[in-house]
């Protein structure tokens, strides 16, 4: 009976447990089980009271017992110093970089500079930096012609060009190159006191107007020709020969032009306001450095192309017009009636005002009310016809080339009239009009320079000793 009533007490205080610890999800915790849990210690073993404990088991369960522990040390330490690594990120890499140097790995980045500045001379330069627009203003302004004559500038393309204008002692201002093999291929030593910066290479191909261009753009100071320094080589091979151009509005003849100035060994180069800008970046890619090889002298009335003339000398005009036109000229210089500037195709009746300079202007004027008027009041000057192979070149020379649409300016057939100048006519087959005016002053050019050797040969002298210029 005793039994019976311990069970059954034993039954009532489960299920009134049971009851107290039940929950709403029907889940039953044990609190003593879960007490335990929180409390539960590493395990330790335990041998009986029977066994003898040997030294070597007692030191395996402390061994076990320190490496548990000191695992969770370790994970507690790895926790905080990520989380200072990740606040102090920069302190870091400060570190880690005073670190390498202390123990004598010096860093890549500084041994890469220090060679660029051996390279490079000690020079230093800039980098663009994104959204730099330093290029695409300077490149875009300097192709203006009304900025370089106001500013004075001038822009440079490619490592020949630049190369002959630091030769020839122009300033540089600032060079923009894409690669430093690119700037090492210029004289450092005269770059000094330009700016360098340093450019992708696709903004120099977006700004250049090369198909294919060499990843170099300088801007340098309107160079002032009295003052640059000509190969002394070209200029002692030079003969007596100037070159006038007059309305030669197209920069690849005028480019052309000059070329073959210096290649024919003219004294100098001057150009009436009627013509293209010298500067202009077609005419110096023409040109192949001819800028920087003899005087060139633009933008000058022809009362100041008068002063850069030797005070003997003979000007000639070139025959640009075609055989039916040549042929009215002949029967006008034979007959004795006055001839008028409308009877030549080679002349230009249009006014040749000190203003114009841009080919928007033309259309202002009205050329055929000012073409009569000036016909019936004006007559042509008397120039003789020569044909070009023929002397005419016998001492100082100057030598007329007009543009091919306007032609030569009355002034000029003035000028030749005045210093007994003769009209150059170089035959062609029947049917052509004219040549290009870069092929007829290429032609007059070198015969020009072959008769004035011939003069200088025969005579026994030189050509310093025979002429003197001003």
């Amino acid at each position: 009976m005793a039994a019976f009533v311990r069970g059954m007490f034993w039954n009532i205080l489960v299920a009134e447990r049971s009851n107290i610890l039940k929950k709403s999800n029907d889940c039953i915790v044990d609190s003593k089980r879960y007490v335990r849990a929180l409390k539960r210690r590493p395990v330790k073993v335990l041998y009986p009271d029977s066994e003898t404990t040997s030294p070597t088991s007692k030191q395996r369960s402390d061994q076990i017992v320190n490496k548990q522990s000191q695992k969770v040390a370790s994970k507690m330490r790895e926790s905080t110093v990520n989380a200072i690594l990740k606040n102090e990120t920069t302190n870091k890499r400060v570190s880690s970089m005073s670190w390498s140097a202390r123990n004598g790995n010096a860093s890549t980045t500084s041994e890469h500079t220090t060679n660029l500045k051996d390279q490079l001379g000690g020079l230093k330069f800039e980098r663009a930096l994104p959204g730099d627009k330093r290029l695409a203003r300077v490149v875009s302004v300097a192709c203006s012609r009304t900025f370089r004559e106001h500013q004075g500038k001038i822009l440079l393309e490619g490592r020949r060009l630049i190369c002959d204008a630091l030769a020839a002692g122009a300033n540089p201002q600032m060079v923009f190159f894409s690669s430093v093999d690119r700037l090492c291929d210029l004289p450092l030593d005269k770059l000094k006191r330009a700016t360098l910066v340093k450019v992708k290479f696709e903004d120099i191909k977006i700004w250049s107007d090369l198909v294919a261009p060499q990843g170099v753009i300088a801007i340098f100071s309107r160079p002032d020709p009295s003052r640059l320094t000509f190969p002394q080589d070209q200029r002692g091979q030079s003969v007596p020969l100037s070159l006038i151009c007059d309305n030669v509005r197209d920069p690849g003849n005028l480019g052309t032009i000059l070329r073959c100035a210096v290649a024919a060994g003219c004294h100098n180069v001057l150009l009436t306001k009627g013509c293209v800008d010298a500067w202009e970046p077609k005419v110096l890619r023409a040109a192949m450095g001819a800028h920087f090889r003899l005087p060139i002298f633009p933008s000058l009335d022809w009362d100041d192309i008068q002063n850069q003339l030797p005070k003997l000398v003979t000007v000639h005009v070139a025959d640009n017009c075609s055989g039916s036109e040549r042929e009215v000229a002949e029967e006008a210089n034979q007959s004795n009636k006055p001839s008028k500037m409308g009877e030549y195709g080679w002349v230009s009746s249009r006014p040749n005002c000190k203003d114009m300079r841009y080919k928007e202007y033309e259309s202002d004027f009205d050329y055929k009310e000012y073409e009569s008027d000036l016909d019936s009041e004006l007559s042509l000057p008397r120039v003789k016809t020569k044909l070009y192979h023929e002397g005419w070149a016998q001492g100082n020379t100057g030598l007329v080339i007009g543009g091919e649409t306007h032609g030569l300016s009355l002034e000029a057939v003035q000028l030749a009239e005045k210093t007994a100048g003769q009209r150059l006519f170089i035959p062609v087959v029947p049917g052509v009009d004219s040549l290009n005016s870069a092929m007829a002053a290429s032609i007059l050019l070198f015969e020009g320079r072959r008769q004035l050797l011939n003069i200088m040969e025969t005579s026994g002298r030189k050509a310093k000793s025979k002429v003197q210029f001003p």
